[in-house]
């Protein structure tokens, strides 16, 4: 169903972005190689100071596999729809003009696109 859609939005002329949130994630340090002496415990320097968590937002493009990512501390509706509007802002400015498709076939297109849904959108055609 997933394919069907992208399928019959690349007929219809439309760019599909997937967007989604990750973490938290801790911004302590991550276990690697270090500078300790050898048969020494590792320890933090006396200036460090753990700062929370952390969490990804990213879109990924499933067409070519290109991904757009943002770091940040909080996600709340605020951060996320400032992010994606200048986003897709600057996705949509480089789009191509859409395809001049005759209504009836838009509709046709537009429904098939829904087969399968349990909730179905009410798009408008123009």
């Amino acid at each position: 169903m997933i394919e069907q859609a992208y399928t019959q939005a690349r007929q219809l002329g439309l760019d599909l972005w997937c967007e989604d949130e990750a973490g938290p994630f801790q911004t302590a340090p991550v276990a690697g190689t270090s500078w300790q002496p050898e048969g020494q415990p590792a320890r933090q320097d006396h200036e460090y100071v753990r700062n929370g968590t952390a969490k990804l937002l990213t879109l990924f493009y499933p067409r070519d596999g290109q991904v757009r990512v943002k770091g940040v501390r909080r996600c709340t509706n605020e951060v996320l729809l400032s992010w994606l509007q200048a986003e897709l802002g600057s996705i949509v400015a480089k789009l191509p003009p859409a395809p001049d498709l005759p209504a009836v076939e838009r509709r046709v297109l537009g429904e098939r696109w829904q087969e399968g849904l349990q909730v179905r959108v009410q798009p408008r055609y123009v």
